[in-house]
Parts: structure tokens; sequence; C-alpha cells
């Protein structure tokens, strides 16, 4: 089917869209089941703070998200953060991302902030200069440490 970014429904995430969320999640790196998934929609769908969209053709299949939510921290103010976004490798190009994208940061002013951060791994150049023409500045450079326990 062609897609074109117009045909597009841009629509908040159910849980009924585990499986076509995980795939995805598996496109940017992040391998998980579909059942991992839909318990991670389960935690979402209850966050005040939190929305993930998702875009699909007018068949239904969903061929992109975009997860943002909100941050506070003592050293700033508050602002919305990207947790994760893709866009199908099918359909990449064609200006869905930057739907997805308008709707996260309609989604970040409606709760009356002024920044969005995302962050974008080092070797993901295309997303780098996408973020770039979309008026996203690189502002760091950063090392992200982690531990598990």
């Amino acid at each position: 089917m062609v897609v074109k970014a117009e045909t597009v429904v841009i629509r908040e995430i159910t849980l009924e869209d585990a499986e076509a969320v995980a795939r995805l999640s598996g496109e940017l790196g992040y391998p998980v089941s579909a059942q991992q998934m839909a318990r991670r929609i389960q935690i979402h769908l209850k966050l005040a703070d939190h929305a993930t969209y998702l875009a699909a053709r007018p068949d239904g299949a969903v061929v992109g998200w975009i997860d943002i939510g909100m941050s506070h921290h003592l050293q700033a103010d508050p602002y919305a953060d990207i947790g994760g976004f893709v866009v199908s490798g099918d359909v990449r190009s064609l200006g869905i991302g930057k739907r997805l994208l308008a709707r996260a940061e309609a989604w970040a002013a409606e709760r009356g902030v002024r920044r969005v951060l995302v962050r974008s791994q080092i070797a993901r150049e295309r997303a780098h200069q996408f973020y770039l023409r979309e008026g996203y500045q690189r502002t760091k450079t950063s090392a992200i440490f982690t531990k598990e326990f």
C-alpha cells in the first residue's frame, strides 16, 4: 500500500497496539515481546503527564510512534522529554515523522512548557538531520551511565 503523510492518522496508543508498537521498537533497536509491550502500555495509559501517539495508515496498520512525557527537575523549569520515536523504515522520509513530532510538540504546548528535549544515539545521523530541519538545536553531547540491579 502506498502511504502518504496526509492520509496517515495520528492517534493515541491503545492496548491493542502492543504487537505493532513492539515490532517498531525492534526496528529502533530495542526488541521487546508484544506481551511485555502490553504491560508497558498499561502503565503508560495511567500516567497523567505522559502520552504516546501513533501514526497509522488508513487500513489501521501502525507505521510509527512517539512517546513524550513531562520532566521535572530542580535545576530546570519543567520540559517535555521525547522518550522514544520511530517511523518504520518502509515509510521514512514521507513526512510521517514530522506529523508525529508536531503532535508531541502540541501536547507539550498544551501543558504550558516551552522546551522539548530529545536524545538521539550518536550513530543516528539521519535522525539528527531530521531534528535540525525541524528547528531543534544540538545542545549537548553526553555519556549515559546505567546501573542494573
